[in-house]
């Protein structure tokens, strides 16, 4: 599961500098896989999908806080649990039950992102 960032939000920022892979972003602010990774130039997602990763991808939200799901990890190989949730005031940090990956998967974005192995 990746974590999002419902609705409820009040825009205190307490979650953003915690994340270790630098997947939250303010409300209508662009993001970029490079932010906070080892990701850089062209990347492959192997189902034929390439991106710069040095381009700006728009805002998933406008109106709070956001993850975006592709560089979430839950923390896993950083933390116990996810910092998001863990210091978010008004627990609006949840788990997407949109996006469903195992801890394994998690683990390989991890090393994706940041170039390990």
């Amino acid at each position: 599961m990746a974590i999002i960032i419902t609705d409820e939000c009040i825009n205190c920022g307490a979650c953003e500098p915690e994340c270790p892979n630098n997947a939250i972003y303010d409300a209508g602010a662009a993001w970029r896989f490079s932010e906070g990774t080892a990701l850089r130039g062209v990347i492959d997602f192997g189902d034929g999908t390439t991106i710069n990763a040095e381009e700006a991808q728009p805002a998933i939200s406008d109106e709070f806080y956001y993850i975006v799901s592709d560089k979430c990890t839950e923390c896993k190989g950083f933390h116990d649990e996810p910092q998001c949730a863990a210091v978010c005031p008004v627990d609006c940090c949840i788990d997407d039950v949109d996006v469903r990956e195992t801890e394994e998967e998690l683990l390989a974005k991890k090393a994706w992102l940041h170039a390990e192995g």
